[in-house]
């Protein structure tokens, strides 16, 4: 049960992070403090113009795919992570899931066999819902409340509809 319930919520987590890392590359809020701002950023820059920067990391100075891999290497990590997780929420639900069919009277089945049973994919959308409201919330609340003091937050006294430098 601990394995299982753990790796099913650092799947939900690593799902989050990784489609919060993506989507707020491509998508822009007007008046959220969580985006960019609706010009030019400096995460925009194409790393190619700068491989002969001094101090530049390693991929950029290498170029081709090596840099290619790095510019998507902290979505990829978190994607990575979410598989990996999925794999041990696999792993450790069919031994909880074979131990109470057993229990009952049923078979064991292995964690393959248990990512199509309906336990599974239950415990993990209940937990990728919850992560995803959580998200759309703190959007959403980013651009109309404030709190005083937070980075997370816009001056107080700022419009809705302006993003804040």
């Amino acid at each position: 049960m601990f394995y299982e319930a753990t790796f099913e919520n650092w799947e939900s987590e690593f799902l989050q992070m990784g489609m919060y890392v993506v989507l707020t590359a491509f998508l822009f809020q007007r008046g959220s403090s969580e985006s960019k701002p609706n010009q030019p950023a400096p995460q925009d820059e194409d790393p190619r113009r700068a491989a002969n920067r001094p101090g530049a990391p390693w991929p950029v100075r290498h170029g081709g795919w090596v840099l290619t891999a790095y510019e998507h290497s902290l979505s990829a990590l978190f994607f990575i992570l979410f598989f990996a997780a999925i794999v041990g929420h696999a792993i450790g639900g069919a031994k909880d899931y074979s131990d109470q069919e057993l229990a009952h009277g049923g078979h064991a089945v292995t964690a393959l066999q248990y990512l199509g049973t309906s336990q599974f994919w239950f415990e993990s959308f209940q937990n990728w819902q919850s992560e995803f409201l959580a998200v759309a919330v703190i959007v959403w609340a980013s651009v109309y409340l404030r709190q005083r003091g937070s980075p997370e937050s816009k001056p107080v006294a700022e419009s809705h509809h302006q993003t804040g430098a």
